[in-house]
């Protein structure tokens, strides 16, 4: 019998390969064809030896760009404290508070904050749980594998982000200074607690289909929802802290020295004071995806971090016109939320990203030739960190050659905690902008405040900035 058995069993395999063959498979003589064309010189088995055993950027940098880096620029703004986003991946908020404070700096001239990113983070956790929530209620009457179900099912709650939800948050709950409410190592290090976190979420989830599908409505819904996320802050007040709802404080120097006699703030004071106001509807959002047509609005359709706040929305512009806007805006001092595909082309070491720090291509006989479009279309590229726009260098004509940005991964790293970018990669792999409206041209706002064009958060483009 057990002879029988491995007798149909190898009959089925070799049936199975057969059949995976005439239907797109690699079949025998496919294989052939490829091994054939692997035959090496002395050389190229050297060359093969050596990636096996190194780095593949140590063996593809370019080092006719390794020599020292120009760090001159004809245009910068006033330099601030660099921080540190450690194991999370909060750098929207590290950027959104940096532009937060450089707006403070320079519009006191002399006093200095450090905004507290765990008190905000707390305040941007619950709320997501609240939206997944929420969201679960809205699509409880969809089967569970649509689209939009299996969306807050997967991304129940995350640490990433965009400017929108500085703001939304901001103008929520106000903010703190650092010392107020310092970090944690779950606010440094996010991964365990956000998979705890997501895993009652989901759970919670499931209990809310099941009451709407029960015929559950309205107070019976709130009020269990409400439940929910009392367990839910227990287990961020656990992990990040409580926030406080009140605290002294006095502003500093650039020194470090107080200034004056310390006051009493709630949150919300205390960010009247150092923001000025509300910051929904001081700026707009705009990306460069050529995929899509310019000087159109679009809006991503559950991409925010409270039920009742903002989708992002973006107007969608060619890289000059964004350029104008950055220029225009660090001329007069101030600092902008960007966003970067930052991996590509950088050298960790020297922080510099330059399209010419690698030649991948000669190292294994090809060329990596996609466009923009294309990258950005097949999930090769995308926004995947935010930092801080603070220089530009400018040639005699006023055209960019490099820019600068403050990033969010300690003083020790790159050029003092700072990036350096050549125009060409800019160009390439910088996608979102924040500009303060008194920059932004009377034909780009028209075009923002159109009606936008919804577009779905599985968008390739649309991945939230860690």
């Amino acid at each position: 019998m057990k002879k029988l058995y491995s007798t149909t069993l190898c009959l089925c395999f070799a049936a199975a390969t057969t059949l995976q063959a005439q239907n797109g498979g690699i079949s025998e003589s496919m294989l052939k064809e490829i091994q054939k064309e692997q035959k090496m010189t002395g050389a190229e088995q050297a060359l093969q030896n050596a990636v096996a055993g190194n780095s593949i950027d140590d063996l593809t940098r370019n080092h006719s760009h390794s020599g020292a880096l120009d760090t001159h620029f004809s245009v910068e703004t006033r330099k601030q404290s660099i921080t540190d986003q450690k194991q999370s991946g909060r750098c929207w908020m590290f950027s959104g508070m940096n532009v937060l404070r450089g707006n403070f700096q320079k519009r006191t001239d002399s006093l200095t904050v450090d905004f507290s990113q765990a008190y905000l983070f707390f305040w941007d956790q619950l709320e997501k749980a609240n939206l997944m929530l929420q969201g679960v209620i809205d699509t409880a009457n969809k089967p569970i594998d649509d689209q939009r179900v299996q969306f807050f099912f997967h991304y129940p709650i995350g640490d990433g982000g965009t400017f929108c939800g500085v703001a939304d948050l901001a103008d929520k709950y106000g903010l703190v200074p650092s010392e107020v409410m310092p970090e944690t190592f779950s606010s440094d290090n996010t991964s365990r607690a956000r998979q705890l976190i997501s895993s009652k979420l989901r759970e919670y989830g499931l209990e809310l289909r099941n009451m709407v599908q029960n015929g559950k409505k309205g107070a019976a819904l709130e009020k269990a929802k409400t439940r929910m996320l009392s367990q839910i802050y227990r287990m961020l007040q656990f992990t990040i802290g409580e926030p406080p709802a009140k605290f002294t404080y006095a502003f500093k120097n650039a020194k470090g020295k107080a200034v004056g006699e310390a006051k009493e703030y709630t949150p919300q004071s205390f960010f009247k004071e150092v923001v000025g106001g509300p910051i929904n509807g001081t700026f707009i959002m705009v990306m460069n995806d050529p995929r899509r047509d310019y000087y159109k609005t679009y809006e991503v359709e559950y991409d925010r971090h409270t039920y009742d706040g903002h989708n992002w929305k973006y107007v969608n512009l060619p890289m000059d016109d964004i350029e104008q806007m950055a220029i225009a805006a660090l001329k007069d001092g101030r600092k902008l939320y960007s966003s970067y595909d930052v991996a590509k082309f950088l050298d960790r070491k020297r922080g510099y990203a330059d399209i010419e720090n690698f030649n991948y291509g000669s190292l294994f006989g090809t060329t990596f030739n996609m466009s923009k479009a294309d990258r950005i279309a097949t999930f090769d590229s995308g926004s995947t960190h935010a930092m801080t726009l603070t220089a530009v260098d400018l040639d005699a004509n006023g055209t960019a050659k490099k820019w600068k940005v403050e990033n969010s991964w300690g003083s020790t790293w790159g050029q003092n905690g700072c990036l350096i970018m050549t125009d060409r990669w800019f160009r390439e792999f910088m996608f979102r902008l924040v500009v303060p409206n008194d920059y932004v041209p009377e034909k780009v706002m028209n075009a923002y405040n159109t009606t936008p064009v919804m577009v779905m958060p599985e968008d390739p483009l649309f991945l939230p900035d860690e």
